[in-house]
């Protein structure tokens, strides 16, 4: 037998299957001819690979792998999706090395140039990576959207329709003519968005409930009527649907559903607006659809929350926000970007124009309009433009504003000194709800009892850590810190030994309150109460009780027939405002912890205050309680600048931003130490920085923190350990501290460590 003709027996259906002759293999891939090598930036969230990765990109890729695209790589065992940077003739890694492109997910260029460029110089000045930034600014990809291709073909309104566009500039004139005489400036940003040179502005907001939109949609207008592209980033929600209201007053149409047809055609179905809204929270395909639109030049006006402020705008556009110091502008996510340094930086970088407005100024812009300011090489801080307030003005729309605190009240011999609502406020809110409803503020919601002294009023505090104390059902009560018992508690002030109740909640104030005003409604607005917030109400006697964000606006015709409607068609009509607003347990101030406490309440007060209509027409804002004289001062004169330049004086003694550059390091207690090291930074070291001549500590700590509550016990090695310390330096090597933490942290992670170890640069919360 021949022996080619011997096989292995095998069983019925194991048998090895044998190639076909006419099987051949697949040719090996070639590179492109011009620039073969694309580099990619992976969604890879580690620092040590926040770097480009080299790709090699076949012919049949070449005319759809361009910079911005969306592409599908093989990275080590795994598939993931990635960004083309650029595309380069060489790699520095060895062609036999490099892998190719896996596909083309979309031929489409999500990212430009000068967003590419933005990302990078964001990622640098915060200490992160591109991949950092772009998945917080490039929304998830919707197929079908791509595929409905259901975006409007052209430009849009304000360089298509003329007839249009007269009539927003006799709009946008007409509002200027309202807003423009209360502020001292102006002019300077108008000439500044005709110009293609970078410049920073810094407002204040004059009182009423519908300046702060007012004055966003008239810069708004003015950038897009310039031929600029403008960004507003918001703080919350319910500020983006006002701003988003009368903008539609003003004619500008939200980008959404629209019909299309031209005479003699079929009607076309799209989507089509002036302006986008931009939010992580809404649906993956509404945003997806704005950032293209964005994206394309189809929308070039664009508002929102935190997401918004990368924004995929083009040129030398307007950067703008509302309340730049608020928390919600600090991003949750590595490398902790705040908006209004992001905003800053992508003005600059694009030869526009920043603004911050606010109507209790950020410490942080006072001391940007101040002479002495400098300018970081990133550019998230640096010299602005102050636009102050006219006072003539300010005393038009200001409210009467009374602190009624201790001293105020023995004057006009109230014989309540010390209740939570005396009874000077209780006359001045009944003759208000004669004619309209009345806000209460109260600075937050909860359960909870707090304890003050029965003959001084002052806070009881646990004589062991100076916690607050808490009331209980049954037994002595507890310090909300340590829970320490305070038995035989004494006032260190007056050396009292009574403790009487103090229900800050919203439940408790209404049970007070019904007590004090009978048959009158109450209306509570708070996230925490089973109703929600109350998004208006009616212009008729009430009482609403309402925590910070969650106050109502007043709609209606009120009981005196009175219209606040201008009567201009062309102008959008103002609401209607509270009759009187009383700010509850002014006290609390005084314990709010954080650099920033006295600036962030006198915002919430003056945020509060706004809601009130005019002294001219009746408003008075009352001040119940004890707090910092120079806070009370700053909210009845309405010059937030005022406390600001206390703080800044204050920061500068203590050596705190913005007077310096600041870093907080923060994880396992090893770690933060191995970091500390790593950049230099050694305890006792003292640094020279701008605040002073004399050297100050530049590090402060570490100090122990507890462990994360959304941690679960065991998941994290060192969260048992943790601990805290702030880094100061001079504010112009602030971006060299940020490229050295992020170069450790990279060495860290690289070195297998497994403790926790996080940075932020530029922290608001300092505790």
């Amino acid at each position: 037998m021949d022996s080619q003709a011997v096989s292995q027996p095998a069983l019925d259906g194991l048998a090895p299957r044998r190639r076909s002759s006419s099987s051949r293999r697949k040719p090996p891939r070639r590179p492109a001819d011009e620039l073969p090598v694309a580099r990619v930036v992976l969604d890879v969230q580690a620092t040590h690979l926040g770097g480009t990765f080299d790709y090699l990109v076949d012919p049949d890729q070449d005319d759809h792998a361009q910079p911005g695209c969306l592409v599908r790589v093989r990275f080590g065992a795994r598939r993931v999706n990635g960004i083309i940077w650029e595309r380069v003739a060489d790699s520095q890694v060895p062609r036999a090395s490099l892998r190719f492109l896996e596909r083309v997910v979309l031929d489409r260029s999500l990212i430009s140039p000068s967003l590419r460029a933005d990302i990078t110089a964001i990622a640098r000045a915060y200490g992160g990576t591109e991949a950092n930034i772009l998945r917080l600014a490039l929304p998830p990809r919707v197929a079908r959207i791509d595929k409905e291709q259901q975006l409007v073909p052209g430009q849009p309104r304000l360089a298509s329709d003329p007839a249009w566009v007269a009539g927003l500039a006799q709009r946008h004139k007409d509002l200027k003519q309202r807003i423009d005489p209360g502020y001292q400036g102006l002019e300077h940003l108008d000439q500044s968005l005709e110009d293609d040179v970078f410049a920073a502005f810094l407002a204040d907001i004059l009182p009423g409930m519908d300046q702060a939109a007012l004055l966003a949609a008239r810069v708004l207008i003015a950038a897009l009527l310039a031929g600029r592209s403008a960004v507003m980033v918001l703080p919350g929600t319910r500020q983006v649907v006002h701003l988003s209201a009368v903008l539609q007053q003003l004619g500008l149409r939200p980008f959404g559903p629209s019909v299309t047809a031209g005479p003699g055609q079929q009607e076309a179905r799209g989507w089509s607006g002036d302006f986008a809204i931009l939010d992580s929270g809404m649906a993956p395909a509404e945003r997806y659809r704005a950032y293209l639109a964005l994206a394309s030049g189809q929308v070039r006006c664009a508002i929102g929350l935190r997401a918004a402020m990368y924004a995929p705008v083009e040129g030398p556009a307007l950067f703008a926000l509302m309340d730049d110091a608020s928390y919600q502008y600090a991003d949750g996510m590595m490398p902790y970007a705040n908006a209004r340094g992001v905003l800053r930086l992508r003005a600059r970088a694009h030869g526009g124009v920043f603004l911050a407005m606010a109507r209790a100024r950020s410490v942080r812009s006072h001391w940007e309009g101040l002479p002495e300011a400098t300018e970081s090489d990133s550019g998230v801080t640096g010299p602005g433009t102050a636009l102050t307030l006219d006072r003539s003005a300010v005393t038009t729309l200001l409210p009467w504003i009374r602190w009624l605190n201790r001293e105020e009240l023995s004057h006009l011999a109230d014989p309540t000194i010390g209740a939570r609502v005396p009874h000077t406020a209780v006359a001045v809110i009944n003759k208000a709800l004669e004619r309209g409803p009345v806000l209460l503020s109260i600075p937050q919601d909860g359960i909870f009892e707090s304890l003050s002294c029965a003959r001084c009023h002052h806070q009881a505090r646990c004589p062991r850590c100076t916690g607050p104390l808490r009331a209980r059902r049954s037994g002595a009560p507890r310090c909300a810190w340590c829970g320490a018992a305070a038995t035989d508690w004494s006032c260190p002030d007056c050396g009292g030994s009574r403790l009487r109740v103090v229900r800050v909640g919203a439940a408790g104030t209404a049970q007070e309150l019904r007590m004090l005003f009978r048959n009158v409604p109450i209306v509570i607005s708070s996230p925490s109460q089973p109703r929600g917030v109350v998004e208006r109400v009616q212009d008729r006697p009430s009482l609403v009780i309402a925590t910070p964000g969650a106050e109502p606006r007043v709609v209606g015709s009120g009981v005196d027939g009175n219209n606040t409607d201008t009567g201009d068609p062309n102008l959008p009509r103002l609401s209607r405002g509270y009759r009187a607003v009383a700010i509850l347990d002014a006290w609390t101030s005084l314990y709010a912890p954080g650099v920033d406490a006295r600036m962030d309440t006198l915002g919430a007060w003056m945020r509060v205050a706004s809601f009130c209509r005019p002294r001219a027409q009746g408003g008075q804002v009352l001040l119940l309680g004890e707090c910092d004289p120079q806070l009370a001062q700053a909210l009845m004169t309405w010059q937030g600048p005022v406390l600001a330049a206390a703080d800044l004086e204050d920061r500068r003694l203590t050596a705190m931003p913005p007077a310096v550059g600041m870093a907080a390091i923060w994880g396992e207690r090893e770690a933060v130490v191995w970091m500390l090291d790593a950049v230099g930074i050694a305890p006792g070291q003292e640094a020279v920085t701008d605040a002073g001549p004399e050297p100050v500590p530049a590090l402060l700590g570490p100090v122990p923190i507890p462990a994360p509550s959304t941690l679960k016990a065991g998941y994290l090695e060192g969260t048992q350990d943790r601990v805290r310390a702030l880094v100061r330096v001079p504010t112009s090597r602030r971006d060299k501290l940020a490229d050295d933490l992020k170069q450790a942290q990279a060495k860290y992670v690289a070195g297998r460590g497994r403790g926790e170890l996080r940075f932020r640069m530029d922290p608001k919360d300092l505790t």
